[in-house]
Formats: C-alpha cells, structure tokens, sequence
C-alpha cells in the first residue's frame, strides 16, 4: 500500500477483517445480552445516536422491527442533555451508540435512560469510554482505531453488532449463518467503486440519494459521506417520500442514487428509479430489475439484512475515490474533528 493512500481508502479495506474479529471476539458477549433481553422481553426500544451512528440506529430500527416486532424510536439527546426532561420508559430497552462513547448529550440521555427505567446498553469502539461507565452494558464493536474523520469500519462494525444482537435475541439460525460469512462479502464489495456514478456526479453540487428500510438508513449515511467528504448537498430521501414535493427539483441530468437491496422493498425502489428517470435525472440503482434507471454493480449476501452493508462498502469505496478527484482530502474535512462533543 502507497504512502499517498487515504486513511479513509485504508480503513474500507480493513471493514472485512474489523466485521470478522468482531463476529469472532464479540459473539459471547453479544449472547449473553440477548439471552438478557429475550428475558426481559421488552415492549419497545429507543435509540440514543447523532451522525453516523444515527445511521446504523436506523438500520438497527428496521432490523428490529421485521425480525421482531419490537419497535424502536430515535430520542433526542437533548431531552435529558438540555431540557432535563424524564421519560416513560419502564419495560423499554435503550441502546446508546457512539464510536468514541464521549459526547457529553449522548452520555447523558444514556444516563437518563436508565434512571428512567430503561435497560441501557452502550454500543461502541472505546469500551472504557463514559459511555460504557454510564449503561448496564457494553458491546464493543471491535473495529480498531479508525483515524479518518469520516466514519466507515465504525459504522459497518455498529451495523454488525446490531445485527449479531437480534439474530441472537430473536435466535435467528439464517441471519447467524449470513453473518458469519458476511466478511467475504464485504471484501468483495470494497472492490467495486462505480466510476459511472463518478463519472456521471461531476462538477454537480446537488443529487438524492434514495433507500428503503434499512436502504434508506444506507441512503442517509450515503449522504452524509457526500457532504463530509466532497462538499456536495447530498439530500437522502425514502424512495417512498421523495416523490411527495422533493422531487420538483429533479431537472435534465440530475443524479441520483438509488440504494436497491434483495428484500421486499427492491421492486418499490426500482419503480421510483425508473420514473424519476423517465424525468430526466441520471439515475443509478443497484439492482437488475430497473428499465430506465441505469443498473451498478453490487454484490449480494443472500439474505435481505447484510445486503445493505455490501452497498455501504461499495459506497466507500466511490465516494473515496471521488473526493480525491475533486481536490478534497477525505480524512481531514473542513471544519470536522473525529470526535464530536455536543451538549
């Protein structure tokens, strides 16, 4: 590897080895909390995140809510961190997710929660972190440091660890089996880097990013990435909204990024694809079911919840390389620091 090589470019490459030691180093850990909540039985869960941590929330939302019913809702950290405000939280579980467990308004809300009567289980990079000090329990997601600002074994890892907790909870025998062999997926997937989308962006400053269920969570962390890494107003909507006023400003060559996985929603994604298309964008969708929307390479898991994560990789991969093409350095973005502390 060059010493001109990104941290960023770096550490996408290190995602299927940081996802293999934790499914290695992690696994009984992660059962024995599952065998906690499969006790408890809680009625709803909340999600305690901001950024990309947010993101693999959102993943762990819909992940949720199909395998097991349990419904999980995303609560504002400033609930507790500024308007001191209690919650009802009595037979809940509340997962904290933070990769350095430091900002003060996630610690807090996750120690709010607790008080509040929620089991609290912290999810991070730094199991030693006030984060972690503040929760019932800890999952160290195993992903190593990651020196980049932008985010992505972290992510991949927060994603993983998610999914190894309810395949657990839920004693899922096939989300067990995809996730053990995820981490060659993920390798395969770091090697696509979709040059059309590159080629097709260009000196673009606006585009959509689109998803579905937990497509859509990789949509919004999609977007994210655009924004911190190349400057562009990258906008992620649900195929399913994006129709209701957003899509107005949707004109001749228009990009757009369809995230199309092989569950229930692929055809749904598809449809939107093809008729924002039929419009005039540029649109990429990776699926082999679109008729005018431009099909790119993916690679698939054989099971709906991992496909997702190879999309991420394979986005990683992209928007790395377009970064460094438009004169951005992808590891130190303007006015971000790896860690941030809000209040």
């Amino acid at each position: 590897m060059s010493d001109n090589t990104s941290k960023m470019r770096q550490e996408i490459l290190e995602i299927p080895q940081a996802a293999a030691r934790l499914l290695a180093d992690g696994a009984i850990e992660i059962r024995r909390i599952a065998d906690e909540l499969r006790t408890k039985d809680p009625a709803f869960a909340i999600s305690i995140a901001r950024g990309s941590s947010d993101h693999a929330c959102s993943y762990f939302k819909y992940a949720s809510e199909i395998l097991l019913g349990v419904p999980v809702c995303s609560v504002g950290p400033s609930v507790a961190s500024i308007y001191k405000a209690p919650l009802k939280l009595k037979n809940s579980v509340s997962l904290a997710v933070s990769q350095s467990g430091k900002s003060p308004d996630i610690v807090e809300m996750a120690r709010a929660a607790r008080r509040d009567g929620a089991f609290s289980i912290a999810l991070t990079n730094n199991p030693s972190s006030d984060l972690a000090r503040v929760c019932q329990e800890t999952i160290d997601i195993h992903a190593g440091p990651e020196l980049s600002v932008a985010a992505t074994k972290t992510f991949v890892n927060s994603v993983v660890a998610g999914l190894m907790l309810l395949a657990e909870w839920s004693e899922d025998a096939k989300l067990q089996a995809a996730l053990v062999a995820l981490p060659e997926h993920l390798a395969k997937a770091a090697a696509l880097d979709w040059p059309e989308v590159r080629a097709a962006i260009g000196a673009h400053k606006s585009l959509f990013t689109l998803g579905r269920g937990p497509g859509w969570a990789i949509s919004n962390e999609a977007a994210l990435k655009f924004k911190e890494t190349c400057q562009i107003h990258a906008e992620s909507y649900s195929s399913a909204e994006v129709l209701h006023g957003p899509v107005s400003i949707v004109g001749e060559g228009f990009p757009v990024l369809c995230f199309a996985s092989g569950d229930a929603a692929e055809s749904a994604v598809v449809s939107i694809a093809d008729e924002i298309a039929a419009k005039g964008a540029v649109v990429f969708v990776t699926s082999d079911k679109a008729h005018t929307a431009t099909q790119i390479s993916s690679i698939r898991t054989g099971h709906p919840l991992t496909d997702p994560l190879c999309l991420m990789v394979s986005f990683y991969a992209m928007v790395e390389r377009f970064a460094l093409a438009q004169g951005n350095d992808p590891d130190a973005p303007r006015h971000l620091r790896k860690v941030t502390e809000t209040i």
